[in-house]
């Protein structure tokens, strides 16, 4: 359920932006471009359309983004903590200097060494 809301959230904000695109603030817009008389939607009843859609719109992603929240999937483990508390406490600290060996290793005899002698 929690895949589908997401997917009609996804829907719902991209129609919503699209509306938005085509809208002007000023007057121009889609409403605009339908300049002769004889259609069937005027002008003024074009801009309604769009800022109706825009509300409809508005309203469904609030409601499907408060609705979503009861979908949201939760572990079945009692008191278990989240992913980031545990890359937390399982981080490695940038600060700590690493333990490099101080003594310098031994030759085992038989062994050469990068230069070629014993």
């Amino acid at each position: 359920m929690y895949a589908l809301i997401t997917v009609l959230l996804i829907i719902v904000c991209i129609l919503l932006v699209l509306i938005v695109l085509v809208q002007n603030s000023k007057g121009g817009g889609l409403a605009s471009n339908f300049q002769s008389s004889n259609q069937i939607m005027g002008v003024r009843k074009t801009t309604d359309f769009l800022e109706k859609a825009t509300w409809v719109l508005a309203a469904l992603l609030l409601v499907l983004s408060i609705g979503g929240t009861a979908f949201i999937p939760r572990d079945a483990k009692a008191g278990a903590q989240s992913e980031i508390k545990d890359q937390i406490q399982n981080a490695v600290d940038p600060n700590q200097v690493p333990n490099f060996p101080t003594a310098a290793p031994t030759q085992t005899p038989g062994t050469t060494t990068p230069s070629g002698t014993n």
